[in-house]
């Protein structure tokens, strides 16, 4: 695996998860405003930064750019800002008795990065080893997709990512990698279209390097 793997725990000096790092910043007010609401304000606003661009609103190509862009943002790009959006995770019985490592790999991520708000393109990978409960699958694509729909640091939403699916499973047994493209460094500045950033997170058993290295072997295969 290239890029740079890093071991984002986001843990204290007492062991206890520091919130403050891992949670969007959000204003008190982030919840104020319906989304329709939203997207009226969002459209007038960016109707004013096409009209600075010096761009024609009259013309039939762009005139109702403001108001999909503002739908857009609300409705898809940024849908994970709302917690009405979260979805609901459910989990089942382990009637199997099914203890080994459960893995769902190449789970597609779409996110936009907050510094200059430009793609970023990539895969999560996700492991737990089942207790007693075990989640549906689908449900763990849907968990990763609402936390990329946000303003977001690559490594901020390894973390946000592990911390959900280790509060839903009540144990700690999780490890999260992804591995992403960020178009503000392959379409701007230093261009280059080469790299990828690897980030990774290991809770609990992940932090043995047998279980570690068993995961990253289940990346790694391709079949």
């Amino acid at each position: 695996m290239n890029g740079i793997v890093n071991n984002l725990n986001g843990i204290n000096v007492n062991g206890k998860t520091n919130k403050k790092h891992i949670d969007t910043p959000l204003i008190e007010t982030a919840f104020k405003l319906s989304d329709e609401e939203k997207i009226e304000r969002i459209e007038f606003l960016f109707a004013e930064i096409m009209d600075t661009l010096g761009l024609d609103l009259s013309d039939d190509s762009l005139k109702n750019t403001p108001h999909r862009v503002a739908k857009m943002f609300v409705k898809e790009s940024f849908s994970g800002l709302n917690p009405e959006n979260k979805p609901t995770i459910s989990l089942f019985d382990n009637k199997y008795g099914y203890h080994n490592m459960l893995v769902e790999k190449d789970i597609t991520l779409y996110s936009n990065c907050e510094h200059h708000f430009v793609p970023i393109i990539g895969k999560a990978h996700v492991a737990y080893i089942p207790h007693n409960k075990v989640i549906g699958l689908s449900k763990i694509n849907r968990l990763v997709q609402y936390y990329a729909k946000r303003p977001q640091v690559q490594e901020r939403l390894t973390i946000q990512i592990t911390e959900a699916l280790k509060e839903i499973l009540h144990h700690d047994d999780v490890a999260v990698v992804i591995e992403a493209d960020h178009l503000c460094v392959a379409s701007r500045g230093i261009k280059d279209t080469n790299s990828f950033t690897v980030t990774s997170n290991f809770s609990g058993k992940f932090q043995e390097e047998k279980y570690q290295q068993e995961f990253l072997s289940y990346i790694h295969n391709k079949k």
